[in-house]
């Protein structure tokens, strides 16, 4: 039986585990996928291991619920929380996640992480395409409403271009200058989910690229789950400080049996 927590980023919700030694490269995932079953296990859009760290504050693994590995900003933010409620930090922190590392601190309603810079993008006549820690397709639409983002999702994850590795999948409305709405659909998870934060931040940055702005940002984007913000600057070397802002809540706690 394994102890766990349940968290969740506006909607976007999470089985923690935590890890009183180092990870091993070769830990165990095989079990994930039961578990962020919603009929027959815990349910979750993916699952994350808590441990200490040599180097850093803590690591952060992620996997999403098909078992696969990618980086996830919700997941991350939930990750903070947690590694807080365990005593590996105090307000802020440095940790490792699969993309490397990164900064946050907690925040009287949640938590604030720095994501990776962006320096690359690809720009087409109807989409972006950016890498927010996860590979994003950003496409702007009129509104939001009458949109299928599943169908739109499977449709471009399970194109040719990439089938093989998968990419998220996200329709955006502009409200105004500084507040998107958003819809996405999620590799590994296969499906909408609620909200999305490296989502929510390849949409911002895109806004920025199709505004062509420079200079500091702050923008909110309304996922389904609630809202998130994201706080940056753009440059001629790209996109630098990069922060994404948003709650990160304890559900409940429980035991479950690995097999």
């Amino acid at each position: 039986m394994l102890k766990f927590e349940k968290y969740q980023g506006t909607g976007n919700d999470f089985i923690l585990l935590y890890h009183e030694t180092a990870l091993a490269k070769d830990w165990d995932a095989s079990f994930i996928p039961s578990w962020c079953d919603r009929r027959f296990g815990i349910g979750a859009d993916g699952l994350i291991v808590v441990a200490p760290h040599s180097e850093y504050d803590f690591e952060m693994r992620y996997f999403n619920a098909d078992g696969s590995r990618s980086f996830c900003g919700n997941g991350a933010r939930c990750a903070v929380k947690f590694a807080a409620s365990k005593g590996l930090f105090k307000e802020k922190a440095n940790f490792l996640a699969i993309d490397g590392v990164h900064y946050a601190e907690l925040m009287d309603n949640g938590v604030r992480l720095q994501m990776s810079s962006v320096k690359k993008w690809e720009r087409n006549d109807t989409h972006f395409v950016l890498n927010t820690g996860s590979p994003h397709f950003v496409q702007f639409v009129s509104e939001l409403t009458g949109c299928n983002i599943v169908a739109k999702g499977k449709a471009v994850r399970y194109s040719e271009k990439y089938a093989k590795e998968g990419i998220n999948v996200n329709l955006v409305e502009v409200l105004n200058d500084n507040e998107l709405s958003i819809l996405t659909y999620e590799r590994g998870v296969e499906d909408e989910t609620l909200s999305c934060g490296t989502g929510a931040t390849a949409a911002a940055l895109a806004h920025v690229l199709q505004n062509q702005n420079e200079g500091k940002f702050h923008i909110d984007v309304h996922v389904k789950g609630g809202k998130l913000s994201v706080r940056g600057e753009k440059n001629k070397n790209g996109f630098e400080a990069v922060f994404l802002e948003g709650p990160a809540t304890f559900v409940f706690s429980g035991e479950m049996n690995k097999g």
